[in-house]
C-alpha cells in the first residue's frame, strides 16, 4: 500500500485496518496482528480543534506477553506515517484473546511456516497433533511449553521433526 497517498488526508476505517495488517508479530513474523487477532477496535476521533487522534485497542495472546511493547511500538510508528500525531494505544485483557480470534488465512500461514495451528478438539494433546511438515498425526508431546508461552513443542514420529504447536485458549 501507498502511505504516501494517505499522509495528511482524511483516513477511513478500512484504510487504518489495511495499514495494521502490515504489521507483524515479532514472534511469529508470517502473522499479521490482524491475523492473531489481537486488535479488537479502531476508535478514530475528530474533535472540533482539529486535532484528532486514534485509539488502537489491543488484547495480548497471552498476559504478560513479552511481543505486546514491541507491537505497540510498530502500531505507533505505522500510524505516525499516515500523519496521525495523537496515538493511543490501549491494552485490555477483558475479554481474554482466544484462537477463535484467529483468521483461517493467519492458521494457514502457520502451517507453512512449520507451526501446528490451534486445533479446538484439544488444548493441549499428549499426541496426535498434524505434523506441518509431513502432515502425519502420528506425533508425540515433548513439551507444554515451547518456544514462546503460547506454543507447546511436538516430534512428529515419521518424520522425526519438532515443531511448535498454537496452543487453543
Amino acid at each position: 500500500m501507498n502511505k504516501s497517498n494517505h499522509i495528511n488526508s482524511p483516513v477511513d476505517q478500512k484504510v487504518i485496518w489495511d495499514f495494521l495488517e502490515e504489521i507483524k508479530d515479532p514472534e511469529i513474523p508470517v502473522l499479521s496482528i490482524i491475523d492473531l487477532g489481537i486488535v479488537r477496535e479502531v476508535k478514530l476521533q475528530y474533535p472540533p480543534s482539529g486535532d484528532g487522534g486514534i485509539e488502537i485497542v489491543i488484547t495480548s495472546t497471552y498476559t504478560g506477553c513479552p511481543a505486546m511493547d514491541m507491537i505497540a511500538a510498530d502500531i505507533r510508528v505505522e500510524l505516525a506515517t499516515l500523519g496521525f500525531k495523537k496515538i493511543k494505544i490501549t491494552q485490555t485483557l477483558s475479554p481474554p484473546w482466544t484462537t477463535d480470534w484467529m483468521s483461517e488465512s493467519g492458521k494457514r500461514k502457520l502451517q507453512e511456516y512449520g507451526i501446528a495451528p490451534p486445533d479446538k478438539r484439544f488444548t493441549i494433546p499428549k499426541d496426535g497433533v498434524g505434523c506441518p511438515l509431513c502432515h502425519s498425526n502420528n506425533t508425540r508431546l515433548i513439551s507444554e511449553f515451547g518456544s514462546t508461552a503460547c506454543k507447546a513443542l511436538y516430534q512428529c514420529n515419521d518424520c522425526k521433526e519438532p515443531f511448535d504447536y498454537f496452543k487453543c485458549h
